[in-house]
């Protein structure tokens, strides 16, 4: 018998949509050798992303992307003025108009594609289904137990999802085509199936504790401003109203700055608000700040865990674990300073008080703790809510900031405003470690069906 040879075009294999080389995704198929099992196609069932008509969309409404995504589910959407803003958010309407976007449906499950955020799903309910999601996210239609697979998926089949998640030149990702090697043990899904009922019953009663004690909490900026008038002594709903007033202040000194002169001042100018606390001193944060800067480029040496050579946070903008990105060798900032995003959640201000390293997007500015306390600092200028003005893209400059006015009473009325803040911010974090609790007896009752 003679020998036979076999020629191989590498291009080819390249191209294979199905070829695997990563040492988890072979760990990985050793690990499903089950003799029983379901394939994906038997449970789910892609949505595939709709072309949305911008001619259709209302003057209001709400988009999503994975940052705007909890950990645990729970969406903060944008609420996005489609006629007042398309050029203010422009990133946001460039893919909407390449349709680069998801309209979902009740039950969907929404799924991050990048394996950092893999955790990040969405089990779609009737809130949630009014909303516009991007493609970051996977859409997937259960074609039954969609309650029960979206906890098992967050569960005990959260290992198999970073598995199949593809090594790239960035972040691993995941595609449609990798979904098609997982195998769901047909043990474990029979036994959901055969108690369905009592498992959701089980579910949707901690989901009712859940939603009650969400229900008590209070969003961080109504405290804040709460403890503000209380302290400062004036009428709330009266500075509510006010803020819809603004009015632009010109600092010419700053124009001659800008590279690219707008025809309105709104434009190129941080808006503020048309309101003054009666008996209190206002300064610009330039007067009473030692530095203000902008972050720089990511280092390229950073570890996602901390030990003793990486040790310094490295800080972006964004509300979501108060913008902590990674761990590197050497602090920029060794001070205590106050953070503010100068893109997407604009304004959004954190006290650091240990070293850290800014990145792009993000400002920091070190009080004179001689005038001003860096905890207070914080606190009012989330009180003065920064918001996006203009008609361009939404961000704020160093200039804009050593320019914003602030309310600066004496150091012992700051430490008093700061107590109490804290003292109302603390009730919150209880609440929400209840809600953990009760999160983690959903996954509980999940993995109670290995047993």
């Amino acid at each position: 018998m003679g020998l036979k040879t076999f020629t191989i075009d590498f291009q080819n294999i390249s191209k294979e949509k199905t070829l695997r080389y990563d040492v988890d995704f072979a760990n990985f198929q050793n690990d499903l050798l089950v003799e029983k099992y379901y394939s994906f196609n038997d449970l789910f069932e892609f949505q595939e992303n709709k072309k949305v008509n911008i001619e259709n969309l209302d003057d209001d409404f709400f988009y999503s992307e994975i940052g705007n995504v909890s950990k645990e589910g729970e969406v903060e959407p944008v609420k996005l003025n489609f006629t007042k803003r398309k050029e203010e958010e422009e990133n946001y309407y460039k893919k909407i108009e390449k349709g680069d976007i998801i309209q979902v449906e009740e039950n969907d499950i929404l799924l991050s594609k990048v394996r950092p955020n893999l955790k990040k799903y969405i089990l779609v309910d009737e809130e949630y289904a009014k909303y516009f999601y991007t493609s970051s996210f996977i859409n997937l239609k259960p074609k039954k137990l969609n309650k029960i697979l979206y906890y098992s998926l967050r569960t005990i089949f959260y290992d198999n999802l970073i598995a199949i998640s593809r090594q790239g030149k960035g972040y691993p990702t995941l595609k449609k085509e990798d979904f098609l090697y997982l195998k769901f043990d047909k043990n474990i899904i029979d036994k959901f199936t055969k108690e369905k009922d009592q498992i959701v019953a089980q579910i949707e009663l901690i989901e009712k504790k859940i939603k009650d004690l969400k229900s008590q909490i209070t969003p961080p900026q109504e405290v804040i401003n709460k403890v503000f008038a209380r302290e400062f002594g004036f009428d709330l709903e009266k500075f509510e109203e006010s803020k819809k007033e603004k009015f632009f202040e010109v600092d010419f000194s700053i124009i001659a700055k800008m590279g690219a002169l707008k025809s309105n001042v709104s434009a190129t100018l941080n808006s503020k608000i048309n309101f003054q606390i009666p008996n209190v001193k206002y300064f610009k944060i330039k007067s009473i700040a030692k530095n203000i800067f902008a972050g720089g480029d990511m280092p390229k040496d950073f570890s996602e865990e901390k030990d003793e050579i990486y040790k310094y946070p490295i800080y972006s903008n964004g509300k979501e674990n108060l913008g902590f990105i990674a761990y590197c060798k050497k602090a920029r900032v060794k001070e205590k300073a106050t953070t503010i995003s100068a893109r997407g959640t604009i304004g959004f201000a954190v006290p650091r008080n240990e070293s850290y390293f800014p990145i792009v997007r993000l400002i920091s500015i070190i009080p004179n703790e001689e005038f001003i306390l860096n905890e207070y600092l914080a606190s009012v200028i989330n009180f003065q809510n920064i918001e996006k003005s203009g008609n361009t893209i939404a961000q704020l400059t160093t200039p804009m900031v050593e320019n914003i006015k602030i309310p600066v009473p004496d150091k012992k009325s700051q430490q008093k405003i700061v107590d109490e803040i804290k003292v109302e911010l603390d009730k919150q974090e209880e609440i929400k470690s209840k809600i953990g609790s009760e999160r983690n007896k959903i996954d509980e009752i999940i993995e109670k069906i290995l047993i």
